[in-house]
């Protein structure tokens, strides 16, 4: 989810709650409640030998012996990751599975709330966090947005680039053109995400510059903010660019929302890893240049019509 320093930083930019923010290693993501198992999907390919594949070697004993690597998400950022059918998909489901080709691993997907995925990373729940996670040095650090140390923070492996984007109901009613228009109208958004503090920092420049700050209206998950759009509630939504794009092809049929203008603040999600499993990161990082070199990177990214958002190299907390 895309962050005050991109834009999901929606993924949808999928990406940036209300009990205490205090939690270790929670940085934006902060927790609330219990995660949900939403559909626990399986990634990777099924009949490739471990021993043939290229990095298996290279992965920690612990994922040699279990061959499975535990993933959290928030499946409700199509065409990143949403449900259909029972089943987890989208470009990040599908990417673990080509990673699963070069580590020789299974990835095993589990739903739960976005503003939790990184206390449960921390906690040793999931192995790693996959969800349009914009990669930001808050989160690198631990730090609230307020820059107070909160946790040990987490790494970032950089797999894929993009930025904030402006959503309307079709036919933009009320003339937006940029987040800047929002100064005085209400905005929905997804809470804990960095498109909520995206939101909050243009709230600032506009009572900075003497207009009426923003209503932000903050929700749950990001399907509320959506219906709160629809129903004219809120004047616009903010989410990842592919996000944002993706809702409007499809959602009804394209005839309930519109993209205005051009994303902002474009960089990258990043596989979120525990700080002390930098073996694991480390490997991540080999498989994700091995399927941008082969190929197959790219043709996931072509499926899901978000080939925008291509990286030519993986990096290990490239976000500022």
């Amino acid at each position: 989810m895309t962050a005050s320093t991109i834009c999901r930083k929606t993924a949808k930019s999928r990406i940036a709650a209300v009990c205490a923010v205090a939690v270790a290693g929670t940085l934006l993501l902060t927790a609330c409640g219990d995660q949900t198992d939403s559909g626990a999907t399986k990634t990777g390919d099924s009949t490739a030998s471990k021993s043939d594949a290229p990095l298996f070697d290279k992965l920690p004993a612990k994922y040699q012996k279990s061959g499975v690597i535990k993933v959290g998400t928030n499946a409700e950022y199509a065409p990143m990751e949403s449900v259909e059918n029972g089943k987890i998909v989208g470009v990040d489901p599908d990417i673990a599975a080509a990673l699963g080709k070069q580590l020789g691993v299974k990835f095993e997907f589990t739903s739960g709330s976005f503003d939790g995925l990184i206390t449960a990373l921390n906690t040793g729940r999931h192995d790693i966090a996959m969800s349009s996670i914009t990669d930001n040095k808050q989160r690198q650090e631990g730090l609230d947005d307020k820059g107070k140390k909160l946790g040990k923070g987490v790494d970032f492996v950089d797999y894929f680039l993009a930025g904030t984007a402006v959503y309307t109901k079709k036919g933009n009613p009320e003339g937006i053109k940029s987040i800047e228009d929002l100064c005085g109208k209400v905005a929905a958004v997804q809470r804990g995400t960095t498109y909520e503090e995206a939101l909050k920092k243009q709230s600032a420049a506009c009572t900075d510059g003497g207009e009426k700050a923003v209503k932000i209206e903050s929700f749950e998950n990001d399907t509320e903010a959506q219906t709160r759009v629809k129903s004219g509630g809120a004047v616009a939504g903010v989410n990842d660019y592919p996000v944002a794009v993706d809702l409007a092809r499809k959602a009804g049929g394209g005839n309930d929302f519109e993209v205005v203008g051009e994303q902002v603040d474009a960089g990258p999600f990043g596989i979120a890893v525990n700080k002390d499993n930098t073996e694991l990161r480390d490997v991540l990082k080999e498989a994700v240049d091995a399927i941008i070199a082969d190929g197959s990177y790219q043709k996931v990214l072509d499926k899901w019509g978000a080939g925008t958002g291509a990286i030519d190299k993986a990096a290990v907390n490239g976000g500022k």
